[in-house]
């Protein structure tokens, strides 16, 4: 008897662990974008351009308790100035020399009430050498789908927003008419298109 309530203990793990569904990020279709107040009259966007992650759910669409992690190279940062591309790697602000990568990897994901693929996304958000928690919505597409080539697909639309203070970011100057020239929150918005493995 025991014997056999080992071998079915054994089964059952095998089988939780097949049944999980892992996706890589295709880096190709998404974007890992941000916004910042500037002058206190309009918003200045970027994105990194070099990134990879990596998602684990337990069915195609159930992503709750998802294990998600992704990096950000900070050298691809791109807000379409490439003299303001440069001040933002040096020292005054990321210091992508001394830290070169922006991380995240999740602690909870949990579906919002009453919706099918809406998700409160928890984890820990490491930048500038600084690990802060982050809370963060994600909203998932309706269905997977597949492309042309066979690839099983499905995304998130993920937004929130970070005080760069609390990660050490916090070069600023002060406006003639009073005021700062960046804002302290800078807003996230992340297009996920996701390929299942």
């Amino acid at each position: 008897m025991k014997k056999l309530l080992l071998t079915v203990a054994s089964a059952f793990v095998m089988l939780s662990a097949t049944a999980q569904t892992n996706w890589k990020l295709d880096a190709s279709h998404s974007k890992l974008g941000f916004s910042v107040t500037h002058m206190m009259v309009s918003e200045t966007e970027g994105k990194f351009k070099i990134y990879e992650g990596s998602v684990d759910s337990k069915t195609e669409m159930d992503f709750t308790d998802a294990k998600i992690e992704f990096n950000a190279d900070v050298n691809s940062i791109n807000t379409e100035d490439e003299k303001r591309d440069g001040h933002l790697k040096s020292p005054d602000f990321f210091d992508a020399a001394k830290y070169p990568k922006i991380t995240f990897k999740s602690t909870s994901m949990k579906l919002m009430a009453k919706t099918k693929t809406a998700y409160v996304l928890e984890g820990d958000l490491t930048m500038h050498g600084v690990t802060k928690k982050v809370k963060l919505i994600a909203i998932g597409a309706p269905k997977v789908v597949k492309d042309p080539y066979g690839n099983i697909k499905n995304g998130f639309k993920v937004t929130g927003t970070i005080n760069r203070k609390d990660f050490g970011l916090t070069y600023n100057s002060v406006l003639e008419a009073g005021g700062v020239a960046l804002s302290e929150e800078v807003k996230l918005d992340l297009n996920i298109e996701l390929n299942k493995s």
